[in-house]
């Protein structure tokens, strides 16, 4: 899929019979953002990329990325803001690297859809507790999707999660590339991306044994898995800037659910997917908060109290040491 950077254009200058002087063209700063590939979060910032959120003060250039390419500029400091796992941020303080929290980027919905498990249809594993034993293929192994995932089946079937010498075989597998692994057999369960799980849904072929995030809702709260992020040295040189791109993205977020035709419909043809899909995704899987407030402030701290007690990190940080004084709380 590909994608369209914005491109600014300076204003043109006045011909030079008109001033004894040189004009400079006048152009905006620019903030640059750095947001996992998705067609949901094409959806989230569809009305800055076209002009419907609109800022005196800044010029923002968004640019969707695989989840390695992040972690690459996450760490070069290339971009201003960057979308990040949050089990990323007291993970990347243990290697030197300072993160400061702007806002919670997707918050588990209240409804608890998106975190199942897959098997593929007509499969005897039908219950969770029969895949003990048996293969799972995941997406990410250390990501913070799935240790939610490995999460809530401890908690729910008393299965011991643990990556090496746990009760299940857990094997990483190309996102891309899961269904045809269930399909074929050579993982006996799957977690799926949302858009995979979306067209699984619809075609029938695999079969969902636990909604995983169900059950964390009930036991923690909705989680948050990601939130985005800056530099303090760059929030220190551009806390103005980047207070108004956190008011751009909150706006944007609005602009994409209050005109559902508008944006859906666009992103879904470029993208190639029923719309249905980002109804589902923004309806029963995933809000976008774009704002820091109490609520994600404690499931982030929730969050990495999890990676601690899975081995993920070493320590639990408190999370107000790791979040920007100036970020939107509401």
């Amino acid at each position: 899929m590909s994608l369209n950077r914005r491109h600014f254009l300076a204003a043109a200058t006045a011909p030079a019979i008109l001033s004894s002087s040189p004009l400079r063209a006048q152009t905006k700063p620019k903030v640059s953002y750095a947001y996992l590939l998705d067609p949901a979060y094409d959806a989230v910032v569809w009305a800055i990329k076209n002009g419907k959120v609109k800022s005196s003060i800044i010029d923002v250039e968004a640019t969707g990325m695989l989840i390695p390419q992040l972690l690459q500029v996450t760490s070069t400091k290339q971009y201003d803001v960057v979308m990040t796992a949050v089990i990323g941020v007291p993970a990347a303080a243990a290697r030197g690297l300072d993160l400061r929290i702007l806002s919670a980027a997707l918050h588990a919905s209240p409804v608890g859809e998106g975190g199942g498990v897959w098997v593929k249809k007509g499969s005897p594993h039908t219950t969770v507790s029969a895949l003990k034993g048996r293969t799972m293929a995941s997406y990410g192994l250390r990501s913070t999707g799935y240790m939610f995932v490995r999460e809530a089946m401890r908690l729910k079937f008393g299965l011991n999660m643990a990556l090496e010498g746990g009760d299940v075989r857990q094997v990483e597998v190309q996102a891309p590339n899961l269904p045809a692994a269930l399909a074929t057999g050579q993982a006996d369960a799957a977690t799926l991306i949302h858009s995979q799980a979306w067209r699984a849904m619809q075609s029938g072929e695999f079969h969902n044994i636990c909604e995983t995030n169900v059950i964390l809702n009930e036991r923690y709260g909705p989680l948050v898995s990601a939130v985005n992020v800056s530099y303090p040295d760059r929030l220190a040189q551009r806390a103005e800037h980047i207070s108004e791109f956190n008011r751009m993205l909150k706006a944007s977020v609005s602009y994409a659910l209050t005109n559902r035709d508008e944006v859906f419909g666009a992103v879904a043809k470029q993208a190639n997917i029923d719309r249905g899909f980002l109804e589902w995704w923004f309806d029963k899987t995933t809000r976008v908060p774009a704002v820091f407030g109490d609520e994600h402030a404690k499931a982030v701290q929730t969050a990495w109290t999890i990676g601690r007690d899975m081995g993920m990190v070493a320590s639990v940080p408190d999370v107000r040491a790791y979040t920007w004084d100036k970020t939107l709380r509401s």
